[in-house]
């Protein structure tokens, strides 16, 4: 199923919707822990190969934005064991998980939350969260308020998760929001197409990063 806009309104307006003097570009979760075969989920077996092009994905994304003077900004889930959601933990117990074991992703200063794919460039923001929203209990709305954003393209991990709890949280603080959507990835194709429907029906437009790419390019 083809999940990305292509009538003409979407082209015609692309170029001015994601103008670079509005727009800023958000890589969520594509850190060692979720995106690595040697990471925590990819050591208890999940299969990253859905994963790889999506990185290599915003890996192009960033360079094309960097080229445009578009700012980028890395999206993180930084753990520690103050900061580990009680209400999270729970749930995990009576899913019949281990909270111990599950609450290990992504330990600040631990290999696993290092990025993965796609890294920051020096001065680059990195915006550190321990919620599956980039907007919860971080100063994301004010760094990008104080850029003058009011248009993200987001690209990262998993599309059901972080991303589209990302999304929501930025289209109800009145952002236009563009998902790139080979730059995103889920474990399961399903869930990916399934989130990507969702967020397109109601808070987000999908593109993809050639047409992203071939905007800021035009606009250049």
């Amino acid at each position: 199923m083809n999940t990305v806009r292509s009538d003409a309104a979407v082209g015609d307006g692309l170029a001015a919707w994601i103008a670079p003097g509005r727009t800023a570009v958000l890589i969520i979760d594509m850190q060692v822990d979720f995106a690595s075969p040697q990471g925590l989920l990819g050591r208890y077996g999940v299969d990253m190969g859905g994963v790889e092009p999506a990185l290599a994905a915003a890996e192009r994304l960033a360079q094309s934005a960097r080229a445009a003077g578009v700012p980028v900004l890395f999206v993180g889930l930084f753990t520690t064991p103050e900061t580990d959601s009680p209400a999270w933990n729970e749930r995990m117990r009576r899913r019949g998980g281990d909270p111990e074991v599950d609450a290990a992703l992504c330990r600040l200063g631990q290999v696993g939350s290092d990025f993965y794919g796609p890294k920051p460039a020096p001065g680059e923001p990195v915006i550190a969260k321990t919620r599956y929203s980039g907007f919860v209990g971080t100063d994301l709305d004010a760094r990008l308020r104080a850029l003058g954003v009011d248009t993200l393209v987001v690209a990262g991990l998993t599309t059901e998760c972080c991303v589209d709890s990302t999304v929501r949280d930025a289209f109800d603080l009145d952002y236009h929001v563009f998902v790139a959507a080979d730059a995103c990835a889920a474990y399961e194709a399903d869930l990916h197409a399934a989130s990507l429907k969702v967020m397109e029906l109601n808070s987000a437009i999908l593109t993809d990063t050639a047409a992203v790419a071939a905007a800021w390019k035009g606009a250049a």
